[in-house]
């Protein structure tokens, strides 16, 4: 043990006012690369689609707004000013333009955008009207999947796809730190010098390799624009710390990411340059960092054990880390903005887990990340902690003692299913022993993952209404599916069951192809340079990450609402069918009535109180959620992404409950439901219960919970918690939440996440929010500032179940 790594660090005077700058950042709109990457476009119009990209990408980077602020360590911008937010024409520019007078208004995730940019955007906006990804899409979606998707039934939605990238990788940190970009371009120059273009499957290969060659040395041209920065200000600096500071800064910009990092600041600073320029190059989110803690060991202990430097030095860097981290925003439109609420990045962070030997990986750094989580408390990064059955109980302990600070994090997440998950996929097993997760809760394997983690949002409760409805959408009356036979046709469970099946069977099959054409619009239009040299096998294979470069390749597509449908189907087996409590024409019409009419509540108070509930460990209900969701998973697991027979292992879909936000606006599109929820209120979170229902406590929604297969979601899965503060406060029960932990990874849990905070707060921030600035909740696979997220949303969160204990309530 390193001596000082379990104290309780001291958070700078330095890092405390970065902190506040990042957390009282304005969020604007910044239209600088919107300008530039036009500019770009049109001069380059004619070349080839990589050269075209990596030149475009290139001149952003050299003529964008750079700045050092006041006492930075580390630097590096994405735009004009923290939390402003880069503008992407090339994905879609309608909703900018439909929405340029709204960002202000928004109930929540307000940006600032200014007369003089508003003016800017216009101007470019004739240039991508029928160029951009959006319009090729919408042009190829065949008039049966659209009316599918959100532009219809909305039995899935990958409206986000259209106007963002998809990020949701994390690359080889671990290279790029070992070698530099210097090292990686001598790579492609052998293998481009190797090139005979006589051969025509070399072609493409050669503008690949060229694309990389023009990236990678603008990359190292922008980090010299912040080394001849900080020399420029260094020179009119009058405190001399501060002068050797800069001087520092201009050091390492100059070396990093170029050449190999040999100090723990210098591999911060490159991986921060390199997560810039990845957001930079691809508009996703959920860029990743991997199993931090493991590859930057090495630069830990060499500056502890070398060169003088002390654990403090280390924790300010860390500190200054996290506030870049936190200094990064995007834009999204409405839709989308209301199923990701809390402008998050997904900047997933992974600590813990283990070694090949089966021996725990937790080391001193881990313990610093957590002790900076624990005094930050930034809404980024995302951070993950891996556990499995060694996992040391003081280690677990700590966490819990962080998480009890309040912001949900760390989530917890389960080796003994996610390993075992991933072999079924063809992952190596050192590769699996090796896991990460990226964005929200998806595995991945840093370095070597190419396929899509963040695919449409698939809407379970939306196939149930179709099967009760004869495969006609009451909202649009749309009929993709009929099958002529409604709720009141169905003899028994069985029927409705299989009626089910049918639907989501169907549906998955749209929306697999919805989101092919999208990847086959983003291997067309939208090539990514920076990123795919950096994940293994692309530059061997000659071939863009999305073409099929990668060593794996697995699309995931989220859903959530389990709890509803199975609630949904116990109700009508047990009421219906078994009890004859109600007849069918009875629920048939409340339900058609919003439970309005005369019997209305009557027979929504049954459904509630009488009808056995998901989360309480009742076999006849949560057997329902198994099987329902089974078929989901075995569905989703036939269908085929465009990189199949191309190279990588996988090329499949696989699927997920990251469904971030989702279940409030998908509420929106379901009518009342058998379960006694109302039209249009929200439905359940990912695979957690229906807010309220759980009756008998955490230690049986865990059971319930654990009785779906995870084993087949190698996607991701999502369980959230919510428990109040006073049940911890004085140090009590921290023992008992890590056996609670424990117990949900033994019977095969796949990951929990934690929101220890009290209705109260949350109904005194929304009265209050000027008090509240960075209250932190848990939303989803990702935590926010609660006071900035829509009113909707904050509800949702404030009416989850609040556990007052561990078991059923006496």
């Amino acid at each position: 043990m390193i001596p000082g790594t379990l104290q309780a660090n001291r958070v700078t005077d330095r890092v405390k006012r970065l902190r506040e700058m990042a957390v009282k950042a304005t969020p604007e709109i910044c239209p600088e690369r919107a300008l530039i990457i036009t500019e770009a476009y049109k001069e380059h119009e004619d070349k080839q689609i990589n050269i075209k990209r990596a030149l475009a990408v290139a001149r952003v980077l050299d003529r964008m707004s750079i700045s050092i602020l006041d006492g930075e360590l580390i630097v590096g911008n994405h735009a004009r000013k923290p939390l402003a937010a880069p503008i992407f024409p090339e994905f879609d520019i309608t909703y900018i333009e439909n929405e340029l007078d709204q960002f202000e208004k928004r109930t929540g995730d307000q940006f600032v955008i200014s007369r003089e940019t508003k003016d800017a955007l216009r101007s470019i906006f004739p240039f991508w009207k029928g160029r951009t990804v959006k319009d090729r899409v919408n042009a190829m979606m065949p008039e049966e999947v659209a009316k599918g998707g959100q532009a219809g039934i909305a039995a899935f939605d990958n409206e986000w796809t259209l106007e963002n990238g998809d990020g949701h990788i994390a690359v080889d940190y671990p290279k790029l730190l070992r070698v530099g970009l210097e090292g990686v371009m001598g790579e492609v120059k052998e293998k481009l010098s190797a090139l005979d273009l006589a051969e025509p499957e070399n072609l493409p290969q050669h503008y690949f390799y060229t694309s990389l060659l023009i990236i990678y040395s603008a990359a190292v041209r922008f980090a010299g624009r912040f080394a001849d920065l900080a020399a420029q200000v260094a020179e009119k600096e009058i405190d001399s710390a501060r002068r050797s500071e800069l001087l520092e800064i201009a050091r390492v910009c100059r070396k990093v990411p170029a050449r190999p990092a040999e100090t723990f600041r210098e591999a911060i600073q490159s991986i921060w340059f390199a997560q810039l320029i990845i957001q930079i190059e691809t508009n996703g989110h959920s860029i990743s960092f991997g199993r931090f803690d493991q590859f930057m060991f090495p630069y830990f202990i060499g500056d502890l054990q070398g060169n003088g430097t002390t654990v403090q030095d280390l924790f300010e860097i860390l500190g200054c880390f996290w506030v870049k981290l936190a200094s990064i925003t995007k834009l999204r439109s409405w839709g989308p903005t209301r199923y990701t609420a809390g402008m998050p990045m997904f900047q997933n962070l992974t600590i813990g887990g283990q070694t090949m030997s089966g021996d725990d990986a937790a080391n001193e750094l881990s313990r610093l990340v957590l002790d900076c989580h624990d005094k930050m408390r930034l809404s980024q990064p995302t951070l993950t902690v891996r556990v499995h059955k060694k996992t040391p109980q003081e280690f677990l302990l700590r966490c819990v003692d962080v998480l009890c600070g309040g912001g949900g994090m760390p989530a917890f997440f389960n080796d003994e299913i996610i390993i075992p998950s991933l072999l079924l996929r063809g992952v190596t097993r050192e590769d699996a022993y090796n896991y990460c997760l990226v964005g929200c809760v998806e595995p991945s394997i840093a370095g070597k993952w190419g396929g899509r983690q963040g695919a449409a949002q698939f809407h379970l409760a939306k196939c149930l209404e179709l099967a009760l409805h004869g495969g006609r959408d009451p909202r649009t009356g749309i009929a993709l599916f009929p099958t002529g036979k409604t709720f009141p046709d169905f003899r028994d469970t069985e029927e409705l069951m299989q009626a089910y099946k049918k639907q989501m069977s169907s549906y998955l099959r749209l929306y697999a192809i919805a989101d092919n054409i999208v990847d086959l619009v983003w291997e067309e239009l939208m090539p990514t340079p920076f990123v795919s040299g950096l994940v293994d096998s692309c530059i061997e294979r000659g071939r863009e990450l999305k073409k099929g470069g990668a060593v794996y390749d697995l699309s995931a597509g989220q859903t959530g609402h389990i709890a509803n449908v199975a609630n949904s189907i116990a109700a009508v087996q047990k009421l219906v069918f078994e009890e004859r409590k109600l007849t069918k024409q009875e629920l048939w019409q409340a339900l058609q009535e919003d439970f309005q009419g005369a019997r209305g509540e009557e027979i929504r108070q049954l459904l509630i109180n009488r009808a056995p509930k998901y989360g309480n460990d009742e076999d006849s209900v949560d057997g329902i959620a198994r099987e329902i969701f089974s078929h989901y998973l075995n569905e989703t697991g036939k269908l085929k992404n465009t990189r199949w027979g191309k190279g990588p292992i996988g090329c499949t879909f696989h699927p997920s409950t990251a469904s971030v936000s989702y279940n409030v606006p998908a509420g929106d599109l379901v009518g009342a439901t058998a379960d006694g929820r109302k039209a249009r209120e929200p439905l359940a979170d990912v695979e957690s219960p229906y807010r309220g229902t759980e009756r008998n406590g955490p230690t049986a929604v865990i059971k319930s919970v654990s009785k779906l297969e995870h084993i087949l979601e190698s996607g991701g899965s999502i369980l959230n918690l919510k428990f109040s503060p006073s049940l911890f406060e004085e140090g009590r029960n921290r023992e008992n939440l890590v056996a609670l932990i424990r117990a949900y990874f033994a019977l095969k849990g796949m990951e929990v996440q934690i929101d220890i905070v009290s209705s109260k707060t949350l109904r005194q921030a929304q009265k209050e929010p000027e008090k509240y600035p960075d209250l932190l909740v848990r939303v989803a696979g990702y935590s926010a500032y609660f006071v900035a997220l829509d009113p909707e949303v904050q509800n949702n969160i404030i009416a989850r179940t609040e556990h007052q204990g561990f078991f059923a309530p006496s």
